[in-house]
């Protein structure tokens, strides 16, 4: 009775768990669709405000001296490579980190792409997305002081912000696929496999946790009867 009781509740946790990722992910995906509906103008005043998805418009010039590379990218067709981040310098003397797409790694680490960009006025639209984030992180970014391009590994917000300071935005701007300036950009909504999928899986964990009590039933009622 006792493995019952602290079985069946676990279960079914687990399965409220699985809803309540489902309903999250619907939650993004509708977020997403609405975001794509009308442009808004981003600024240091309202980027806080903002969902993630929204669609953007942003005027400013590219800081093409002090670019990130994120290591560990792989295109959409899982060759290696980085994802180019470059500063933008908006009118309000805030920075936004583009994010240019995709590029080959080349050779080897050592023989980094070329990614220089023109640095003139510009106006540009994109999405607004988190920086990724790795299943599990291990070890460091890997900032060095004074050397760009950097090459990062996951580096998050507190990292990015020892590079630009506190005038950094929290959220990157992922470029449109048609802008000028960009490398490989496929962008899709990161939400892992589909709510669907969750909703399987609470299926089957409450299903267990019927399983457990039916059984529990059957043997003490088979007591019962002897």
């Amino acid at each position: 009775m006792l493995l019952t009781l602290l079985v069946t509740p676990a279960l079914c946790s687990l399965g409220f768990w699985q809803l309540r990722r489902a309903h999250e992910k619907r939650e993004l995906m509708a977020q997403a669709e609405q975001g794509r509906a009308q442009v808004v103008p981003l600024t240091a005043d309202n980027a806080a405000m903002l969902n993630r998805y929204q669609r953007v418009s942003v005027s400013g010039h590219y800081d093409s001296a002090h670019q990130v590379l994120l290591d560990n990218m792989p295109s959409s067709h899982g060759e290696p490579g980085y994802r180019v981040l470059t500063p933008l310098l908006l009118v309000d003397q805030s920075i936004v980190l583009v994010d240019r797409g995709w590029i080959a790694m080349g050779r080897n680490r050592a023989q980094r792409p070329v990614i220089e960009v023109a640095t003139q006025p510009r106006q540009l639209e994109g999405t607004l997305d988190e920086l990724p984030r790795p299943g599990v992180r291990a070890g460091e970014a890997g900032i060095q002081p004074n050397v760009w391009p950097q090459l990062l590994n996951y580096p998050n917000y507190q990292d990015l912000q020892q590079l630009y300071g506190r005038a950094l935005q929290a959220r990157i701007v992922l470029l449109d696929p048609n802008a000028s300036d960009g490398f490989e950009r496929i962008w899709q909504i990161d939400v892992g496999f589909g709510p669907e999928r969750h909703v399987a899986y609470a299926v089957q964990w409450f299903g267990m946790a019927l399983t457990v009590v039916i059984i529990f039933v059957a043997v003490n009622l088979r007591r019962i009867e002897t």
